[in-house]
């Protein structure tokens, strides 16, 4: 047997790009037919293996809900898969443009083409939706994809990686398992182009390593979401609304809400009625299946020491625990409320990424929005609001990946919305027409008639002809 060294993963992964750019020139434009063939495999399998996939994340948390699998994972999967067979063969159809005038006559079109080889590097806290939602959109624009999946989800990995080998060959779609060193190796590969979800830091990375090829990048990023609630909007809605969002999946969502500004005379009002939410979504933590754990001990440590951080520079620390119970270290965690916190806590300079929730008084609503404009653009922006003129003034004046008005994380559910970060939050987007768009090229055409008009402005300048087109185009 062959001993194994460091240099032996990369030269593997590097034969799986180069047998799937040899299979892409030989099958550089598949039919729409075969593009829907594959997503109707990919679906009837991911809905036959949907409880082991369940049972695979719940090992890997140890401990997440097998509803916010289905809810979070395998139907937002399906229902991307079903809407980009339902649409791929109008989005592959050219677009007609029009030749300019003095071109005529002549035909101007827009091809959308495959780009060759796709590389995917999916995180691990959906690790199935966030390594189907990219693969469907590669594969409706009819790419080839690699796809490196995240090691801290081993279980979920290995069964991801047995389905796809069994829906296609390597050539076609491939895993590859591996570390921080293997995913490193995995984006300086010569891709024609590389989706990256995870932190800003690691995208900074990524982006790095890809621009020795050039290669263009897709980042779905974090960064820190706000949630702003108008002086007037009922509390009771939003801190339910606002509940839901942070407690899913034990707030390790890169959409999660990540702080509130809440108006400061209703501040008393709303940790009432948030505790209230908490308590209705999960009357118990610690024992209850419904409330995920935390991923790893390395993620439960890192949330201990924001919460230590918080506390030892003057936050007021409030724990919404409805049963009171006690949480041994590592595993799950209750929800924290962080009161007064400063701009030098980390839980306001880093992504939360768990079940801690800063809150933020303001004033004035200018307050908060200069607030929110005064840092990194977020990937999402939760505005709650029932007067429209105001709501417009807030969409107007502020910047983020996408919004949800009056809600939390449903507009990623949203198949026919982009879904993609600005800034810090990540660059380009995907999910429905937008992933087809961000995996194809869009190659304009332009076909001259029999009939060459333009030739009477070639050389020699001077004549008639020129003193005519330049008056023309200068009109």
């Amino acid at each position: 047997m062959q001993p194994d060294t460091p240099d032996r993963p990369h030269r593997a992964m590097q034969q799986l790009l180069d047998s799937q750019r040899a299979a892409f020139q030989k099958d550089p434009m598949p039919s729409a037919e075969r593009r829907k063939e594959d997503l109707a495999r990919l679906a009837s399998a991911l809905k036959a293996i949907r409880h082991r996939l369940a049972e695979a994340i719940d090992q890997d948390f140890n401990g997440r809900s097998r509803d916010e699998t289905l809810l979070a994972e395998i139907f937002p999967s399906l229902e991307g898969i079903r809407y980009a067979k339902a649409h791929v063969s109008r989005w592959m159809r050219p677009d007609r443009r029009r030749a300019g005038l003095i071109f005529q006559p002549a035909q101007a079109r827009v091809l959308y083409q495959p780009l060759g080889v796709v590389g995917i590097i999916s995180p691990w806290n959906y690790p199935v939706y966030l390594t189907i939602g990219p693969l469907t959109g590669a594969l409706a624009a009819g790419n080839r994809v690699l796809i490196k999946a995240s090691e801290h989800t081993p279980n979920t990995t290995q069964i991801l990686r047995e389905l796809l080998s069994g829906l296609f060959a390597d050539d076609h779609v491939s895993v590859v398992t591996g570390g921080a060193d293997i995913a490193a190796a995995f984006s300086r590969l010569d891709f024609d182009h590389l989706l990256f979800t995870g932190s800003t830091a690691v995208g900074r990375q990524v982006m790095r390593a890809a621009a020795d090829h050039l290669t263009p990048v897709t980042l779905e990023l974090g960064g820190k979401s706000p949630a702003l609630v108008a002086p007037d909007y009922p509390i009771d809605t939003a801190a339910g609304r606002i509940a839901f969002g942070k407690c899913f999946n034990a707030g390790q969502t890169c959409i999660a809400p990540d702080y509130l500004l809440c108006p400061e005379n209703r501040l008393d009002t709303f940790i009432q009625a948030f505790s209230d939410a908490v308590a209705r979504l999960y009357p118990t933590m610690a024992a209850n299946p419904d409330y995920t754990a935390i991923v790893n001990q390395r993620q439960f440590d890192r949330l201990s020491g924001y919460l230590s951080d918080a506390r030892e520079k003057g936050g007021r620390l409030l724990q919404v625990n409805p049963s009171a119970e006690t949480f041994s270290d590592g595993g799950k965690m209750p929800l924290w409320l962080v009161l007064d916190p400063t701009d030098t806590m980390a839980v306001m300079q880093e992504e939360i990424f768990g079940p801690i929730l800063p809150v933020v008084t303001y004033r004035k609503l200018s307050e908060a929005v200069d607030f929110v404009n005064g840092r990194p653009r977020p990937l999402a922006l939760y505005y709650f609001d029932q007067n429209r003129k105001r709501t417009q003034r807030v969409l107007d004046q502020t910047r983020s990946g996408g919004v949800c008005v009056n809600d939390t994380l449903a507009h990623v559910a949203q198949e026919d919305l982009p879904f993609g970060g600005v800034g810090q939050s990540g660059m380009g987007a995907y999910h429905g027409e937008a992933g087809f768009l961000a995996f194809s090229k869009a190659r304009p055409v332009f076909t001259r008639g029999r009939i060459n008009s333009t030739r009477l402005a070639w050389p020699p300048y001077g004549r008639w002809i020129h003193r005519w087109l330049y008056r023309f185009l200068l009109r």
